[in-house]
């Protein structure tokens, strides 16, 4: 049955198809008709998508040629930046403060690392990483992007060296990399002066567009990733950082370095020549033991800072690389405040070291002849106050050479009352005192140079006659930075003409050795009489034969000008006696001195503070003895320089002296 069905069923089909051939031979233009459709509609489509691909071809390789050619390059081809050497700093003798030098350090990319604590876990067990190298790569990747690559050690060993390289497949996103490092030889010595340098922060970028713009060279930092922080090495970037070089190297299609094909060297940064001699700075950092304080030294002719010291002091190298955590709250919250450089910021009263300059203002503004006397008491009264001389008893008459050779407080407060406030900031203004000296390092503080003007701009008062006696002796809103006072101090030793104070002497340039000097000129000329010159420049001598410096000074076989000075930290209630003793350590007096020698023919000034360190005499005066032995004789001290006695009370024992009697 189903056969049958099947066999009817081919019959019908036979029958259709036969159909249809017959009416195809009856009708052959119409199939023609579609045949030529099909071909026409066939042939569209091809040449359409020959055109599509033919347009695409001259997209690709004739309006995006350049890009296309460009992106292949790159797959074959990295452009590196060279980073260039740090120009060297070196003292006026040629020795070296700053260098540079090369070594490996292992950098962490955090973007390219899945679990970037475990990673640093397993890296410890193949290159010894200590807590503050963790601590130190946490704060920094705080401060920094992270696709960045981030020190997690710097200066490994060969052996480190050896051991990651041989497990380096382990860590993706962790590389070794050739680094400059700085390096501060010294450690802790001139390190206020020097400063250091640092990874750029996100901070620095402005500064880092101005250096670039003032070069014009936006790419000059490419490659770098230090910049000059603080001191000298901040001050002077736009001249240590060099110009950085380009290296193309053929890579694999992994990054992996194949061939050097082209270099363009860096050039390295200028070197610096400071005016500072460091082997005098060593001495001076020596002299203060472990005191708090500040020297400067100028050579007064040229301006020349011989040393820079602010004590206590720290080490730069700590900074380098990033300071750990650890390290920096140890600094910054040590009560000496080891970071403060008190030289140039830190500003104190300069006690009866301002003497001299206000004789000086005496003599030129007629208020005072030479010889003329006052009764010196122990006591000045203005009004219902009572201001009392520090010395312990009277002077009796007192002419102008031995107020400053005694240190007669009751003629400064008279005369400053005569003087008036006005009158002597107008004379002090041109010394230096309460002024920015222009030194060529940043961060320098104004002080207060008081005045009616300035009291009522600051606090909207007006001045009191009885404010200006404090004023005579160096005290009341006096305000004065170590460095003004040094400065006005070399003034007075260069009779009036000002120099520029500066730490860096000359630049030089690395490939020539040629130098250019940073200063050449005088600044201006102070009109002083020279009369008036030559006799307060005698009394300061005698300061230091038969005065309150005499002391420090016995023996020597040079003529030195100086003053000492007191400085009250914490005031005392009328009729209230100060007892150093009874008063907490960080309250009492602050120790100053001034000094310049040969008295005759100065080479060098100097201005010294010991904070908390009693009379002039005592503490500040001793130092300047052994700096000035060693710049003038080449002695070299074997100790921190000896407390002296009191000032105020000659031939007293100091209180060391006290109570190693007492023992």
């Amino acid at each position: 049955m189903a056969r049958r069905w099947f066999r009817s069923r081919r019959r019908s089909n036979d029958e259709l198809s036969f159909g249809s051939s017959v009416a195809a031979m009856r009708n052959p233009e119409r199939e023609v008709q579609h045949f030529r459709a099909r071909v026409l509609v066939a042939s569209a489509f091809v040449l359409s998508a020959f055109a599509i691909l033919v347009a695409r071809l001259a997209w690709l390789q004739v309006v995006k040629h350049e890009a296309y050619r460009e992106k292949a390059e790159a797959n074959r081809i990295a452009v590196l930046p060279v980073a260039p050497n740090r120009g060297l700093i070196k003292d006026r003798n040629g020795a070296i403060i700053a260098r540079n030098y090369s070594a490996y350090t292992l950098e962490v990319t955090p973007a390219k690392v899945e679990n970037l604590e475990q990673t640093i876990d397993e890296l410890a067990k193949v290159v010894d990483i200590q807590p503050r190298d963790r601590r130190r790569f946490k704060k920094l990747l705080e401060e920094t992007k992270r696709f960045d690559s981030i020190p997690i050690r710097t200066r490994l060993s060969d052996e480190d060296v050896a051991r990651f390289t041989a497990n380096r497949f382990r860590f993706p996103g962790v590389e070794l990399r050739a680094r400059l490092f700085r390096d501060y030889p010294l450690g802790e010595i001139a390190s206020h002066m020097i400063g250091y340098i640092g990874r750029i922060s996100p901070r620095d970028l402005e500064r880092v567009e101005r250096l670039a713009e003032a070069r014009g060279d936006p790419a000059i930092y490419n490659g770098t990733e230090h910049i000059g922080k603080v001191g000298v090495e901040q001050s002077y970037e736009s001249e240590l950082h060099g110009t950085p070089g380009v290296e193309e190297v053929e890579i694999t299609a992994g990054g992996r370095a194949v061939r050097t094909l082209s270099r363009k060297p860096s050039l390295p940064g200028n070197n610096l020549i400071l005016s500072v001699d460091i082997e005098l700075q060593k001495i001076v950092e020596r002299a203060f033991g472990d005191r708090r304080g500040a020297l400067i030294a100028i050579e007064p002719a040229t301006g020349d800072v011989l040393a820079f010291v602010s004590k206590p002091t720290f080490d730069p190298n700590l900074f380098v690389d990033g300071i750990d955590p650890k390290s920096w709250d140890e600094l910054n919250n040590d009560p000496d405040k080891p970071l403060l450089n008190r030289a140039l910021r830190g500003t104190y009263p300069i006690g009866s070291t301002y003497k001299p300059f206000l004789a000086l203002a005496a003599l030129e503004t007629g208020k005072r002849r030479a010889e003329q006397v006052i009764q010196d008491n122990g006591t000045f009264l203005f009004g219902n106050r009572v201001f009392r001389d520090s010395n312990k008893v009277p002077l009796g008459p007192v002419d102008l050479h031995r107020s400053i050779v005694k240190s007669s407080d009751v003629y400064y407060y008279q005369l400053a009352n005569d003087l008036g406030v006005d009158a002597i900031h107008d004379f002090m203004k041109p010394w230096g005192f309460g002024q920015i000296t222009g030194v060529d390092v940043e961060g320098e503080q104004t002080g207060i140079l008081p005045s009616s003007a300035w009291k009522e701009k600051r606090f909207k008062q007006k001045w009191y006659p009885g404010e200006t006696i404090s004023v005579g002796i160096g005290q009341g809103y006096n305000s004065f930075t170590l460095l003004q006072l040094a400065h006005a101090t070399a003034n007075l030793a260069n009779n009036g003409v000002v120099m520029k104070p500066h730490l860096v002497k000359a630049i030089e340039d690395p490939r020539t050795g040629e130098q250019r000097l940073t200063v050449r000129d005088k600044s201006y000329q102070i009109p002083v009489k020279p009369e008036h010159m030559k006799f307060v420049r005698d009394a300061m001598v005698d300061v230091n034969i038969s005065g309150t410096g005499r002391s420090a000074f016995q023996g020597v076989p040079y003529r030195v000008a100086g003053k000492t000075g007191t400085a009250q930290v914490v005031g005392i209630k009328q009729g209230e006696k100060y007892h150093e003793s009874r008063v907490a350590e960080r309250h009492r007096d602050h120790s100053l001195f001034i000094a310049f020698a040969p008295a005759d023919e100065p080479k060098i000034a100097m201005a010294i503070l010991v904070e908390n360190g009693g009379f002039g005499a005592r503490a500040a005066a001793p130092i300047a003895r052994q700096v000035l032995d060693y710049y003038l004789l080449g002695k070299v001290p074997d100790a921190p320089a000896r407390e002296g006695p009191d000032e105020e009370t000659p031939g007293a024992a100091s209180p060391a002296a006290k109570a190693k009697a007492a023992q």
